[in-house]
């Protein structure tokens, strides 16, 4: 299939994706007991999830991971979003400061009919990912460039916004709502379009990157298949307590609740008549111990 995307080559875009996947890094190594518990897990939680949602201690487990894996993956996802824009014509993407800047010699027109020659681009990935304090901050910033500099245009990009445009950004600054017309709040199909002139750009984007990710993560010995050893550990705590092994409640409660009365009792008496598995129970106080 031929290539559709002019303002970026194929071989670049898959040294992107790679990279991207690169990121994940130890996102993508395996998770053990101890890994799995690191920031200390809600037994609750787990357990009214497993209940409430009618799934096993596999499924439950394997959800637990995911969300971990999950929460780190944004700022990866991030790096996508901004670092892209290194292979468009006129952009940079620097180490610090502004996360895209973008200059065009020819103009670039504005909604309310201003021509500039740059642009500063502040990216995120969520519209509710600020608060007023950031929001404020980020303004401010926004406001001492065009001040500095009456030629350029700051956008707020966002890469999930709640829908296609490219407006005023009105927000709060000392309580007060304050906005300027060369300080806009964009979506990312809109930017796309700025940069490149064709208003399909990020269709055309999201277009090619399934098949594109598809062909790096096939690439031999690119990416490591985690092989997650959590639900084995457990079952192996839970022998201990339980004839049943598929009854893990006592080995999860263990991994947050290992000194709180009656729990640390209940490990103590475990200790003292299991010799064959205290080595295990040691394993999982140690992997729940909090650090104090």
């Amino acid at each position: 299939m031929a290539w559709s995307l002019s303002f970026i080559s194929e071989e670049e875009f898959k040294n992107h994706v790679r990279a991207t996947i690169m990121k994940y890094g130890e996102k993508l190594e395996s998770y053990d007991l101890k890994r799995f518990n690191s920031n200390l897990i809600d037994p609750i939680k787990l357990i009214f999830d497993k209940s409430v949602y009618h799934t096993s201690w596999q499924e439950i487990v394997n959800n637990e991971i995911f969300r971990q894996r999950d929460k780190s993956n944004n700022n990866d996802i991030g790096y996508f979003h901004q670092n892209i824009f290194a292979y468009f014509e006129g952009c940079e993407v620097p180490q610090v400061g502004w996360d895209v800047i973008y200059k065009n010699p020819a103009g670039i027109q504005m909604p309310d009919g201003d021509i500039v020659h740059t642009l500063y681009v502040e990216m995120k990935n969520k519209h509710n990912t600020m608060n007023s304090a950031s929001s404020a901050k980020t303004y401010i910033k926004m406001q001492s460039q065009i001040l500095e500099d009456d030629d350029c245009a700051c956008l707020l990009v966002e890469a999930i916004a709640k829908k296609s445009q490219n407006i005023k950004w009105t927000t709060k600054v000392d309580g007060k709502s304050v906005q300027h017309r060369l300080i806009r709040r964009v979506s990312m199909d809109q930017f796309y379009a700025i940069l490149t002139g064709e208003e399909d750009a990020f269709f055309k984007m999201c277009m090619a990157l399934p098949t594109v990710i598809n062909s790096v993560v096939n690439e031999e010995g690119s990416v490591s298949i985690p092989h997650d050893t959590v639900i084995d550990e457990l079952r192996k705590v839970a022998e201990v307590y339980s004839e049943q092994t598929e009854d893990l409640a006592m080995a999860v409660y263990m991994l947050g609740f290992h000194t709180y009365m009656g729990f640390g009792n209940k490990m103590e008496q475990q200790l003292g008549r299991a010799c064959g598995n205290a080595g295990m129970l040691k394993r999982i106080y140690e992997y729940a111990k909090r650090s104090e």
